[in-house]
């Protein structure tokens, strides 16, 4: 397998990622010490006194010290790099959409589930884009072989993910982040299952760590300042807390829905966010029913919803059809339905599509817009609409590195 150069004369990268804190291949570090010492020129020097050269290993060190750093998170520890990755894969959309916003998107190789990374958003930014090529031809890295194949810098997955949804077992973890590169991410668009006994992070702390991992703390910083100013805007303008209107948020992929998988509002998982900063209730509130995880695959009829009664349904994998599609296939049928169409949401036309299931900061500021729109219409205008909420420029240029 080739090596992958770092810019640094004499060293590739394999040669001194560490992770977990403990140096990996410390024997092809030693190698490269011992040829670049070893050479004619050292040989035919001068005889170095002890001082002198203690005084050029303590020099060195310093040298090496000075370029390495460190991230920490959940549940690998701390991570340390010895030059900044080039190369990446992101397991899900919004590691891929924190990478993309960092202004390195150039060094994506592939996605973990390229199905559900929305691209089309960047399309409306001047000057960003992703080599969707590059998405479609790796589209399912997950297996080893994928991993060696594409010989990346860092690996953008929660490893205990690959454990427990892809029969990885932590030897097959190590081998790779030690053989390969290291592993940083945190499975955070839902907070649901058993096996995450760890810290979960916000989307903006889960977003400030590739941040240090790509030492793009100025993008990551200019980001958060623009959501914050975005969000409040957005909430200044709310309705009182008892005019907003109750939500159930579902998946269901068909266009012709029987069944829906629940999903809880007050999971606080990544993919809600747009909903939780928006202010509405859970239509799911006081009943006994789980939010989807790994072990609960539980699903709700017609019956079902129609004792829940939203206000609003909002249902997820249709994020590749347009409004109006959506309503001329998934609501429309749900209309002609003889139990769904007695839904209060379904009569008034309140059935959106709802949202990416995995979401980074660029595309909460779509979706956020979108659901804004598809909440209170009557202050932000129609979803269909061509109002814009926030600034497209301001957003490309944080990313392109003009600010």
């Amino acid at each position: 397998m080739d090596e992958k150069s770092t810019g640094q004369e004499g060293l590739t990268r394999r040669n001194y990622i560490r992770y977990g804190g403990t140096a990996l291949g410390a024997g092809m570090l030693a190698g490269c010490t011992s040829d670049s010492s070893g050479s004619d020129e050292t040989t035919a020097a001068p005889e170095t006194t002890t001082e002198e050269a203690t005084e050029t290993a303590t020099a060195t060190q310093t040298t090496e010290a000075d370029t390495s750093y460190s991230v920490t998170m959940e549940p690998m520890g701390e991570v340390t790099f010895d030059s900044v990755p080039e190369s990446w894969a992101a397991y899900d959309g919004g590691y891929a959409d924190m990478a993309v916003a960092l202004g390195v998107g150039d060094g994506l190789t592939g996605v973990g589930g390229a199905g559900r990374y929305y691209t089309y958003v960047y399309d409306e930014l001047p000057g960003v884009s992703v080599d969707r090529e590059q998405v479609e031809a790796y589209p399912e890295v997950r297996t080893k072989e994928e991993f060696y194949e594409l010989d990346n810098d860092v690996h953008l997955y929660d490893p205990n993910m690959l454990i427990n949804w892809f029969d990885w077992d932590q030897a097959d973890v190590d081998e790779i982040a030690e053989n390969v590169a290291p592993f940083v991410g945190n499975l955070v668009f839902r907070r649901s299952d058993g096996w995450h006994d760890y810290r979960y992070y916000t989307l903006y702390e889960a977003f400030e760590k590739v941040a240090q991992v790509f030492q793009r703390e100025d993008r990551y910083e200019a980001f958060e300042a623009l959501h914050d100013e975005f969000i409040a805007e957005i909430q200044s303008r709310l309705p009182p807390a008892d005019e907003r209107p109750n939500v159930f948020l579902t998946y269901e992929g068909t266009t012709e829905p029987e069944t829906f998988s629940p999903y809880r509002l007050n999971d606080k998982g990544t993919s809600k966010k747009q909903w939780n900063d928006l202010g509405v209730t859970d239509a799911l509130s006081g009943t006994d029913i789980e939010n989807l995880s790994t072990t609960n695959r539980g699903e709700l009829d017609y019956e079902n919803l129609l004792e829940i009664d939203p206000d609003v349904i909002l249902v997820r994998g249709h994020e590749r059809k347009t409004p109006e599609e959506f309503r001329d296939t998934v609501l429309a049928y749900m209309e002609d339905h003889p139990v769904g169409g007695e839904l209060a949401a379904v009569q008034n036309g309140r059935v959106y599509r709802g949202g990416y299931l995995f979401q980074g900061p660029i595309h909460n500021l779509f979706l956020t817009e979108r659901a804004a729109k598809q909440m209170y219409p009557d202050e932000f205008g129609d979803v269909t609409g061509d109002a814009e909420l926030f600034d497209r420029q301001r957003v490309a240029d944080i990313v392109n590195g003009e600010f």
